[in-house]
């Protein structure tokens, strides 16, 4: 039997938290949610996820502080970190590279094409 993949959603909009969660559970992955970068720190340690979606704009820790942290700790650097922003400026995308992101959506996005992209990352 296959391992279950592990999914962190960390926005402060509910709503998206809300259907990213229910269409990646109806997947088969295993998620978890956090409304900002602290928590979603602490949850990345407890959780071990594999991939984590990481909104820009949060509350304490913005996801730019998030990435790099995660990204430079030896334990938490592997994991896959996708930026998820409303803003859609090359400035941002260029941000988002630079805190060592591995890759970049604009919202708001099909969550048909985030299974999509889970599927080709996970296959």
């Amino acid at each position: 039997m296959a391992i279950q993949k592990k999914v962190l959603i960390v926005d402060d909009d509910p709503n998206l938290v809300k259907s990213l969660t229910f269409v990646l559970s109806k997947e088969g992955y295993a998620t978890d949610s956090s409304a900002d970068g602290e928590e979603a720190l602490i949850k990345i340690n407890d959780f071990k996820p594999d991939i984590v979606f990481l909104d820009i704009m949060m509350p304490k820790k913005n996801g730019y502080e998030v990435c790099q942290e995660l990204k430079a700790n030896p334990k938490t650097s592997d994991i896959h970190i996708v930026m998820l922003t409303a803003k859609g400026q090359g400035i941002d995308r260029a941000k988002a590279m630079d805190s060592k992101a591995d890759e970049f959506f604009t919202k708001p996005f099909s969550p048909i094409m985030i299974v999509g992209r889970l599927r080709e990352l996970f296959s």
